[in-house]
């Protein structure tokens, strides 16, 4: 991890403080191709819809937008390790390389550290939902912030 990747890191954990501040889990994400940012996102389950994670949204707006080609080169940034069904979408897109700040691991201990109801899905690490993924995470200079986005949900 670069210091380019850290600086895409920083802008998922502000989209995921923006998620929180609209009544969301603090959840953001950013796809990258050829050096530019070309789709952001955060997670926007408030309307009731689950599924609404950033990593999932930005798999289908690459489907939609990028050659596979370009998927394949591309990288995804996120604030927190994909979940299962988020490692899903990238699997069958044929996106590239994924960076995330803060791990699933380390969610899992933080909700219940902070008494948070239990998951209705497990978390898995990437590479046990997409075996060939090329994955890099977590960034410990970005745990401390992230946490405290979690901690605001369940205060």
């Amino acid at each position: 991890m670069n210091d380019e990747d850290l600086r895409y890191l920083r802008r998922c954990v502000e989209l995921a403080g923006q998620a929180l501040e609209k009544g969301n889990f603090p959840f953001g994400s950013v796809l990258v191709s050829e050096g530019e940012i070309v789709a952001e996102g955060h997670n926007e389950e408030s309307s009731g819809d689950y599924t609404r994670h950033p990593e999932f949204e930005l798999a289908r707006w690459a489907a939609g937008n990028l050659s596979p080609d370009q998927r394949a080169a591309a990288t995804v940034y996120t604030s927190g390790e994909h979940c299962p069904m988020c490692s899903a979408a990238h699997g069958w897109v044929g996106l590239g390389r994924i960076v995330y700040a803060t791990s699933s691991e380390q969610l899992t201990a933080w909700r219940a550290e902070l008494g948070a109801p239990e998951s209705p899905v497990r978390a898995l690490p990437i590479r046990e939902v997409v075996p060939g993924a090329v994955v890099e995470g977590p960034a410990p200079e970005l745990a401390d912030e992230v946490r405290a986005l979690h901690a605001r949900v369940y205060a």
